[in-house]
């Protein structure tokens, strides 16, 4: 995916705002080559350590700490039916069916990384 699809996507999917210190969607998550260059490095300890805890490593005491760049899935969540938020948060319009489709396409051709 270039850099260009990946932005494309990111400003089609809606943004709403989240349950105040709710970080129920912060669960291991995959992301693209191309999204975790854009990530800062963990350690193989932060990520086993996320990874025992159900985390991501990149969740810290106050959240994301990479919310700009966080991977498409993350922003995915809450924006459709298929990855509902569990605190019943959403934008007042879900994401584009069509856009959807092709983000998940993108997720099935693209090798993705566990967090």
């Amino acid at each position: 995916m270039s850099s260009e699809q990946l932005r494309f996507f990111r400003r089609h999917i809606p943004a709403f705002e989240c349950t105040p210190g709710c970080h129920d969607c912060c669960g291991p998550v995959t992301a693209s080559s191309e999204e975790m260059a854009r990530l800062p490095v963990k350690s193989r300890k932060a990520h086993a350590l996320a990874l025992a805890e159900l985390s991501c490593p990149h969740l810290g005491a106050y959240g994301c700490q990479v919310y700009l760049e966080r991977p498409l899935i993350c922003r995915l969540f809450g924006t459709t039916p298929r990855l509902p938020c569990p605190n019943g948060k959403g934008p007042e319009v879900m994401v584009d069916k069509q856009i959807e489709q092709r983000i998940f396409q993108y997720f099935a051709e693209t090798r993705q990384v566990l967090l």
